[in-house]
């Protein structure tokens, strides 16, 4: 049976790489994007793809810089800021998508397993490690979810899978 610094550490490892999927769905929905989009909204209550960058950048931002030591919302955190479109490039939006998912990766790295049942706070409220990171996978995931759909709406017929495609279910079976 495994101990559990064992299973902290398969934790550590699996939460990485399901933030590493995430990230490359939304690299490759990017990549399939024309920068005209980033901007738009498919209905005035929608989010942009703009919108949602700079949220989960603010978010990876806060959550993540002194993760074990200072609340997860930080003072400077500008959040009702990040929900309001501008005209930023397709590139200064992907640096601010980078930037974000690097202080992420680089604070995940720096965890041990040692770490995974400590404290953290995130707007006063204690979570554990283990609360605090499958917080972030599930609002992460959401995201990244409407990127893919809005990427996907705007690549329209050009748009090329992220998986299997249609139809094509069989050819991977085992």
């Amino acid at each position: 049976m495994p101990n559990q610094t064992n299973v902290a550490e398969v934790f550590l490892l699996e939460s990485i790489r399901a933030f590493q999927s995430m990230k490359k769905l939304g690299d490759k929905s990017f990549a399939q994007t024309d920068e005209a989009f980033f901007n738009q909204t498919i209905d005035p209550e929608s989010n942009s793809l703009e919108v949602l960058i700079k949220h989960m950048h603010g978010n990876m931002r806060s959550r993540w810089t002194d993760f074990l030591t200072s609340d997860g919302e930080k003072p400077d955190r500008e959040r009702d800021g990040e929900f309001e479109g501008g005209h930023a490039s397709k590139a200064e939006l992907l640096a601010l998508w980078e930037e974000g998912w690097k202080i992420l990766f680089d604070t995940l790295h720096s965890l041990t397993p040692d770490d995974v049942l400590r404290e953290v706070t995130i707007r006063g409220e204690k979570h554990s490690v283990v609360q605090a990171i499958q917080r972030q996978v599930s609002h992460y995931g959401y995201h990244v979810g409407q990127i893919v759909f809005l990427c996907k709406h705007w690549s329209s017929q050009d748009w090329q899978t992220l998986s299997i495609a249609r139809g094509q279910s069989k050819a991977f079976k085992p």
